[in-house]
């Protein structure tokens, strides 16, 4: 199954790159961040379960990195990008390698079905 997105030829030429550009400077920075490392957790103050994935990741011993943007009362416009970009509709984001795995909950179901530990063993170079 594959996400819908409105393609550009649904979007009157007017405000295609209105739309384009709408905070492409946090998506930008998210996408930086996920291409130079393998763990990301993208979070906000005053949510407690980027904090809580966070512990999950220390306590796997997992390096990551963490994006922290605003709270419930600041960024909320800033945030809203991120969601449209990855389709995720809240915080924290995580991705492993790339891929998108979830939220806290994911986190911890992969963690717990012992799935985590094949998608961040160390990659072989060959």
């Amino acid at each position: 199954m594959t996400r819908t997105i409105l393609d550009d030829a649904h979007l009157h030429p007017a405000i295609r790159e209105r739309v384009a550009k709408n905070h492409a400077d946090i998506v930008a920075e998210v996408q930086a961040a996920v291409a130079a490392n393998r763990v990301v957790v993208v979070g906000m103050r005053q949510n407690p379960f980027p904090k809580k994935s966070c512990r999950l990741l220390d306590a796997q011993g997992t390096k990551y990195a963490y994006l922290e943007y605003g709270s419930y009362f600041s960024q909320w416009r800033r945030r809203t990008a991120l969601k449209m970009w990855t389709g995720w509709p809240t915080f924290p984001m995580i991705f492993i390698d790339g891929v998108l795995i979830g939220g806290y909950n994911d986190l911890e179901r992969l963690i717990e079905k012992g799935e985590f530990t094949s998608l961040v063993a160390p990659r072989l170079q060959g």
